[in-house]
């Protein structure tokens, strides 16, 4: 009686954490879809739109639904991943000085050569 009361209790946890596992890597691919969504935002920051809006669509599948806001001294992505049934949805600030540090917005003074 014993062993197949711990026989079934084996069962059941191992059923339960495989469960877990898969919810848990349909997290994280829904997550690696959002941030492809924040990676394609940031390498389109539009020069006078103050919003952009798009959806990562490949294979018949929505990967990622993106929003880009221009605000006073940087820009916020808004960024939900999908993965079958799952969703993850990511918000990121990023300042004009962090964006052109790291190469996403030209430099003030390579935008007034350009003009001149």
């Amino acid at each position: 009686m014993k062993a197949s009361l711990i026989f079934v209790c084996v069962i059941l946890f191992s059923s339960i954490a495989f469960t877990q596992e898969k919810m848990e890597s349909d997290m994280d691919h829904a997550f690696q879809n959002a941030k492809k969504g924040v990676y394609w935002a940031l390498a389109n920051i539009p020069e006078r739109k103050t919003k952009l809006d798009n959806d990562l669509i490949a294979d018949d599948r929505l990967y990622a639904s993106v929003t880009l806001y221009k605000e006073v001294q940087g820009v916020k992505v808004e960024s939900t991943g999908y993965y079958n049934t799952n969703e993850v949805k990511i918000v990121v600030y990023r300042s004009n000085d962090s964006l052109e540090a790291e190469g996403y917005l030209g430099k003030k003074d390579d935008k007034t050569e350009k003009s001149k």
